[in-house]
């Protein structure tokens, strides 16, 4: 499983799908989309696109097996809905949910590993760069 925006698609965030795939021998790549409510709260701004056609953006995407909106408030029960064996966090993924993570999924019962991954070429695919 991953987490993001994803405004736009692009070279940065195949990267991360591809990172994601290789973690495991038989991959189903989950990718959950943030909420409008919460990229405001986290990012300070707008997503320039609704969620529910970011969310349709990323499921047309080849390695992606599945989409999933985040949670309206938190974080823990969308992943818990799917009990993700690993979930992928990209190079520049901190803050709130980041921080409390592993205590988090312990607490629910889950064992899911959380496996940091590295960037590809962020002096050039950021989303707010290519904006």
């Amino acid at each position: 499983m991953v987490f993001g925006t994803f405004d736009i698609l692009h070279e940065g965030h195949i990267d991360f799908f591809r990172q994601a795939r290789a973690l495991a021998p038989y991959p189903h790549l989950i990718v959950s989309v943030a909420r409008d409510v919460s990229v405001e709260r986290i990012k300070g701004a707008h997503p320039r696109r609704t969620e529910n056609e970011r969310l349709a953006t990323v499921e047309r995407y080849a390695l992606v097996d599945e989409g999933v909106l985040g949670d309206m408030e938190g974080y823990i029960d969308h992943i818990r809905a799917t009990r993700p064996d690993i979930i992928a966090l990209g190079y520049d993924q901190n803050g709130e949910y980041v921080e409390n993570l592993e205590k988090d999924l312990h607490a629910t019962g889950l064992q899911t590993k959380i496996i940091r991954l590295s960037a590809y070429k962020p002096e050039v695919y950021k989303t707010s760069k290519l904006v």
